[in-house]
């Protein structure tokens, strides 16, 4: 008797998750001279999109197994810190209107929110923690009890390949959505310090 073929997620999307890695603006994540306000802008867009996708997953209970995956809160208290109460709101890009305008469409679809945690949750589990060391501010977007952060990979792994072999016309499509989200984000984060760094962070009247 044939087999039944298994898939596996990371292969799946091993291609659009080293574009991502391979952005400009990881290279300047990783670098430990980003400029705090431009890490500060960053932050506010991944709490947007955060902030939708745990919504939704908390909505439907996915997160009764990992009750301390979710990173919203963390991301909030980070952004605050090195944002304080200096000018304007951060700019928000138009890869993450698209992306919390996107989880609008699939609210209530477990197996397609589920993709989106194992690309974004599953990540700050394991390169983020290298993220970590090189960023400013507290950082408590990253920071996971050691025994929770082996056991929620396992978790993550475990939940999202069993959706995947189910559901994989929705589960993979909605990976490689979330990936190339990223790589849009990190993109123009890279041109938005570019532009900024040049002109001293005038366009938000911070010095």
């Amino acid at each position: 008797m044939e087999q039944e073929k298994k898939y596996r997620i990371k292969e799946l999307t091993w291609e659009y998750h080293k574009n991502a890695e391979r952005q400009d603006f990881v290279r300047l994540l990783l670098s430990g001279t980003i400029d705090e306000k431009l890490y500060a802008t960053y932050l506010y867009n991944q709490l947007k999109c955060y902030s939708k996708l745990e919504q939704y997953c908390l909505e439907s209970s996915l997160f009764l197994d990992t009750l301390n995956l979710p990173r919203a809160e963390h991301i909030f208290y980070d952004y605050r810190a090195l944002w304080g109460d200096i000018g304007s709101p951060p700019i928000e890009t138009e890869s993450t209107k698209a992306y919390v305008e996107h989880l609008d469409t699939i609210r209530g679809e477990n197996e397609k929110l589920y993709a989106h945690v194992y690309v974004r949750h599953l990540g700050d589990l394991s390169g983020g923690q290298m993220i970590k060391r090189k960023t400013p501010g507290p950082n408590r977007y990253y920071i996971f009890k050691h025994n929770e952060a082996k056991e929620y990979k396992r978790i993550v792994k475990e939940r999202v390949e069993s959706y995947l072999n189910l559901y994989e016309v929705n589960v993979l499509p909605e990976a490689i959505f979330c990936f190339e989200s990223a790589t849009k984000l990190f993109k123009e984060m890279y041109d938005l310090g570019k532009t900024n760094q040049v002109a001293k962070w005038d366009y938000w009247s911070l010095k």
